[in-house]
């Protein structure tokens, strides 16, 4: 890989600047638990991110994004919220929550906070409370009813679970153990919007937002319409043979995503990302119609399941420019903690993987890395008769050729496994005996440590990209064109802000490609073949090159 160094920071002012920070930052997930572990009792904590953050500075991302480390029985590792306001003594105490948010300032970064907004654990008190009795003053904080309707919950099956406290049922839209809040009680919403207000209060930037749009369901309680597929898609929730019509993407959760945009604004310009789902007019409208006055990013999740094709590519891009124009801004993500790695669909390709980080980011979007991407971690393989993940349990009859064929994750701690600093013992995650998964067994050739020695690989290149995009206003806000007529399986566009013009071309195919084009500079370039000619461009396969056309006048 070659990095032209010479390349400075855009000087002087900035007329076009308009963009906020969190439409031009560049996100970066941490799972904590699989981090890195201070302690030496084989789980992540919140003092393991702090001793990191100066390789996440040096990374290049501006903005860290923390999975849930709040109080927690565990039973979905975090998701399954006991107490909005306290840390599950694994990850450590509210003084290290505190010190966390400080010391990522200190280094002018940003941090946001996973909020599970749409259900509690069934061991917080609010629930415990709740189930208690039907008189109680939590009686009306959850959704209740006499005899269940035929509503399904996201992982298949009946959402509705009965307490013999109260004689009735609950309703649950993921699993049994994670009971749904009334947000039609206004008591409720306000408490959780409170909840948002304490966390900003103590600094936090913002928050990712679990399941946001399920949050509100049907105020009848009407029967979901039937229908006739199996298995939902990320455009059509409809599965398990019923269209949840009723339980997701109702009218009130696009109403409420402005309420919370509202609720952060008391504190200034604050990032909040949704997990959403539905095709790309329902994700506008939790961003807001015409402007964007409801959340600031939403995830686009059918972008997870690319073919690694320049045509594939071309068309994505196009989509996210005409769905998410100014004053919108689409997220670019490949993996997530729920998710196949990236990697995994590349078939360990690490030439594939470094075009696909320049395209991600370079391209025009907040890009949004999950940890360990920036050296290939793969997915491991577990047996499901050990799995610690719940979906992995309910779902351990499905063989793994037919999820490997349909591209399902059944288990996902295949993808939650410890992060790879170096070849010692545990990756350098961990001095533990026993880890709370164990280690890829790549471990010793798939690692921080390594990678960072060798120039050419994927976390050195991903450093590269980071420090470019740090230095060129026009990959962080500038406007993007396709460029046309170039070779079969070579992308290429360009990004423009005020005068200066970044050009991004990608060769997606093994062959090399030499093909006429006109540039002023290179300012990286994936591999040593791939070269910027007079009058031509040569890319190796798999090449990529990052140039600059000179001044455009305007």
């Amino acid at each position: 890989m070659y990095y032209n160094n010479a390349v400075q920071p855009l000087q002087g002012k900035d007329p076009m600047t308009s963009l906020p920070w969190y439409h031009k930052t560049a996100i970066y997930q941490i799972y904590p638990r699989s981090f890195y572990d201070s302690n030496d009792d084989g789980i992540g904590d919140l003092q393991g991110i702090i001793q990191k953050l100066n390789y996440l500075h040096e990374l290049g991302f501006e903005t860290l994004w923390i999975s849930p480390f709040f109080s927690s029985p565990q039973a979905d590792f975090g998701y399954d919220i006991s107490d909005y306001t306290d840390i599950a003594p694994e990850y450590g105490t509210m003084t290290d929550a505190l010190q966390l948010i400080d010391e990522v300032h200190r280094r002018e970064m940003k941090i946001v906070f996973d909020m599970v907004m749409n259900h509690t654990s069934d061991q917080h008190p609010w629930f415990k409370e709740s189930r208690s009795s039907r008189g109680n003053p939590k009686a009306d904080w959850y959704l209740w009813r006499d005899k269940p309707n035929n509503w399904m919950s996201v992982t298949g099956g009946s959402g509705w679970h009965y307490a013999e406290e109260r004689g009735q049922y609950y309703w649950a839209s993921f699993l049994p153990f994670q009971p749904d809040l009334n947000y039609r009680n206004p008591e409720v919403k306000q408490t959780m919007l409170d909840v948002v207000r304490f966390w900003l209060d103590k600094g936090v930037d913002g928050f990712r937002l679990d399941i946001f749009n399920y949050i509100y369901k049907d105020r009848e309680f009407r029967n979901n319409p039937l229908s006739f597929k199996l298995f939902p898609s990320e455009d059509d929730f409809s599965g398990f043979f019923q269209n949840p019509k009723y339980t997701v993407n109702l009218p009130e959760s696009f109403e409420f995503a402005k309420e919370f945009r509202n609720t952060c604004e008391e504190f200034g310009g604050r990032l909040s990302i949704g997990e959403v789902s539905g095709g790309k007019n329902i994700l506008r409208k939790f961003l807001g119609d015409e402007t964007n006055n409801g959340l600031t990013l939403v995830f686009d999740f059918k972008m997870m399941n690319f073919k690694f094709t320049a045509d594939y590519f071309r068309v994505l891009i196009r989509e996210m420019e005409t769905h998410y124009p100014k004053p919108f801004m689409p997220v670019y993500v490949f993996s997530n903690h729920d998710r196949h790695r990236s990697i995994y669909w590349l078939k360990g390709d690490m030439r594939k993987a470094k075009l696909l980080a320049l395209l991600q980011l370079t391209a025009r979007s907040v890009p949004c890395l999950y940890y360990g991407e920036e050296i290939g971690m793969n997915n491991s393989e577990f047996s499901v008769a050990t799995a610690l993940d719940p979906l992995a349990q309910k779902f351990w009859f499905i063989p793994r050729s037919l999820s490997k064929r349909i591209g399902m994750l059944v288990n996902r701690d295949e993808v939650r496994t410890p992060m790879q600093w170096d070849g010692t013992k545990n990756a350098g995650f961990s001095a533990a005996q026993r880890t709370w998964l164990p280690v890829h067994e790549n471990f010793a050739s798939i690692n921080v440590e390594r990678q960072s020695k060798d120039s050419g690989s994927l976390l050195n290149t991903i450093r590269a990209v980071m420090k470019i995009r740090k230095q060129e206003q026009a990959l962080q806000e500038g406007s993007l064109e396709l460029l046309e007529n170039l070779p079969q399986g070579v992308l290429g566009y360009v990004r423009k802000f005020d005068n200066r013009q970044v050009i991004v071309l990608l060769n997606f195919e093994e062959q090399e490609k030499e093909f006429p084009f006109e540039c002023y500079e290179c300012l990286l370039k994936l591999s040593a073949s791939d070269e910027a000619k007079e009058k031509a461009i040569r890319l190796d396969g798999f090449g990529g090159m990052v140039v600059t056309a000179g001044v455009v006048r305007l």
